[in-house]
């Protein structure tokens, strides 16, 4: 092996260097689409609907002698129902658990009750964080801009505050560059080709739950749960999976299924497109909806998800 490394892509033992950097925010501040402009592929859903994201996800990106572990964190907001309280609480453990934290602000919104409450609860976090001012291409006033980067940083002490479009890529690469940076010393935890630690079976499931929040819009998806049930390799080395999409309700069943069963299909249809995608091979995608009563009390669910069932 040569200094620089050997043929699987890493660089020496000596040079690596790796961290966890967990990107909180509000909800809708953009944090999905930030960590799949960082890893450079689409490893978090994205939807203009609020709380998409439920689980930590994990986006890896290499720069230089760096392996940047992102943790893209469901939005930080006030719970209301068990699910919200478990996605709150696994925000704040991947922040905790993190060496840097990004705090991912929708500066069109500046600081509202939200971000204050995050700011609040943040002070409490003694790891080096990072402002991040998200959405700078909606403010046509860069006096405003200005004015709420200065006001963050008297809020709260960062040890750096970026101005970026996540959607547009400006600022992107100068915040990687950053942030890879300041990794500590240490091995690479994943292979240079990887772009997410997450299980194919989960991430499978998100993104059939991104297609239910585009085409459903605000009747359903709230009340729903997607569950990858199987997983099956084929000889022409095409996959079949089968998955449930689990409602509360007969009523939300049917809205799921659609007229002659057409939004079910098209859900079908938009999620196979993507997963073919991604997989580089052929997907036979079949979903099954099921009823199931108060399965947001279900701690089963919550497994499946990768959350820990809030504590009653």
């Amino acid at each position: 092996m040569s200094e620089h490394g050997d043929n699987d892509g890493l660089p020496a033992p000596a040079q690596q260097r790796c961290g966890f950097i967990a990107v909180i925010g509000a909800p809708n501040a953009g944090k999905s689409t930030l960590v799949n402009a960082l890893v450079g592929a689409k490893v978090s859903i994205v939807s203009h609907k609020v709380q998409t994201t439920r689980v930590p996800v994990r986006g890896i990106a290499n720069e230089g002698d760096s392996q940047l572990v992102f943790i893209d964190t469901p939005g930080l907001f006030a719970p209301k129902r068990r699910l919200d309280t478990a996605m709150v609480e696994a925000a704040w453990g991947g922040a905790r658990d993190a060496d840097i934290v990004v705090l991912v602000i929708d500066a069109a919104r500046g600081l509202d009750a939200e971000v204050e409450g995050i700011l609040e609860k943040l002070e409490d976090v003694k790891l080096p964080r990072l402002a991040v001012l998200n959405k700078v291409d909606k403010l046509t006033d860069k006096a405003k801009l200005l004015a709420l980067a200065t006001d963050v940083q008297q809020r709260l002490a960062f040890d750096s505050v970026f101005m970026i479009s996540a959607t547009d890529g400006d600022g992107v690469e100068d915040l990687r560059r950053y942030l890879a940076g300041r990794m500590p010393p240490g091995p690479w935890h994943y292979p240079a080709d990887d772009l997410t630690d997450a299980p194919l079976r989960l991430l499978a499931a998100e993104i059939t739950r991104e297609k239910i929040f585009h085409r459903l819009h605000d009747e359903l998806p709230y009340a729903s749960t997607v569950e990858t049930t199987s997983w099956t390799e084929r000889k022409d080395g095409s996959v079949r999976i089968e998955q449930t999409i689990f409602v509360a309700r007969d009523g939300q069943k049917a809205i799921m299924l659609g007229k002659g069963g057409q939004t079910i299909k098209q859900v079908s249809m938009d999620s196979r497109r993507e997963l073919s995608q991604i997989l580089e091979r052929p997907v036979h995608l079949f979903l099954f909806v099921k009823v199931r009563q108060n399965w947001q009390d279900d701690p089963e669910r919550y497994r499946e998800m990768g959350l820990e069932p809030p504590k009653k």
